[in-house]
């Protein structure tokens, strides 16, 4: 291991130890069963059944894939998967990371993926995808601050119909992030500078929360454009569902509309917004 990527370990080993955590890759079955039970309490109601299986796990680990978890003393607390796509291995796919409710609060999220960097950058990787749903205000604030990582394509309804406790019964949006291991802002992030953005005095708000909870439609005109998203969307598809659907709706039509015209994420604002801007070469057209 070079002298490069073992400070990188050294330092994801220093945030795991100030989340009191370890971090590490698992392979065995008692522990990948383990995991998997964690992960399934995380987004099933029957927390008792498989989420994604043992032998899945398995084989990820065993084709030297990412398989990996938090453990606070004997007992895991988080868990995150990961397999390599094209081109060869140099990108890294996170399938998968989660927190239970033990770990929550304190930080074991962000040590897993420092631990899941340092892993990637060791294998020669350097660049790591992953989905999240972009009305969850908490996820768009840690990868795209906290992580610094960069949205690069709404997918909609990815993943089809999964009936789980925090998806419902929605269609399963999802924005699509990269991770540019070596990327300033990343090693920034890294050392705990998260990438964080004033709100502009001259943007536009293409969609605002409206005094109903709901989405209100604005202006998608401008060089800098914000989007809103639901404080707790969550809470919203227990309560409220069809205001729920009716967010769903409305982001995915505002932000594949802005995306269309030409603009890029330019990060997620800890009030709630995403922040879009237009590329200089596109304003002098």
């Amino acid at each position: 291991m070079s002298r490069a990527i073992a400070s990188v370990f050294e330092a994801a080993e220093s945030v795991a130890r100030a989340a009191g955590v370890r971090v590490r890759t698992v392979s065995g079955l008692d522990e990948l069963e383990s995991l998997d039970r964690l992960l399934a309490g995380i987004w099933q109601e029957d927390a008792g059944g498989p989420l994604l299986g043992t032998e899945l796990l398995r084989a990820l680990a065993k084709s030297g894939n990412y398989v990996a978890g938090a453990y606070d003393g004997a007992t895991a607390v988080g868990a995150a998967a990961g397999f390599f796509s094209a081109p060869a291995n140099r990108e890294l796919h996170s399938h998968i990371a989660g927190v239970g409710p033990a770990g929550a609060g304190r930080g074991i999220g962000f040590a897993l993926k420092q631990h899941q960097r340092a892993w990637a950058l060791h294998q020669g990787a350097t660049m790591i995808s992953w989905t999240f749903d972009p009305l969850v205000a908490r996820n768009a604030y840690f990868n795209l601050a906290k992580l610094a990582a960069v949205p690069t394509e709404y997918l909609p309804n990815f993943y089809g119909a999964m009936h789980d406790r925090i998806n419902g019964d929605q269609d399963s949006d999802r924005l699509l992030v990269c991770w540019d291991l070596l990327a300033p802002a990343v090693v920034a992030a890294t050392a705990g500078r998260p990438h964080h953005l004033a709100r502009p005095d001259d943007a536009t708000v293409a969609l605002r929360r409206g005094p109903d909870g709901g989405p209100r439609p604005g202006s998608p005109h401008g060089h800098t454009v914000l989007v809103a998203v639901p404080g707790d969307i969550e809470a919203l598809r227990r309560e409220a569902p069809e205001v729920a659907g009716r967010w769903r709706v409305a982001v995915r039509d505002t932000l594949t509309t802005l995306l269309g015209d030409g603009l890029r994420f330019a990060g997620f604002h800890r009030d709630g917004w995403y922040v879009l801007t237009r590329p200089a070469a596109a304003r002098r057209r």
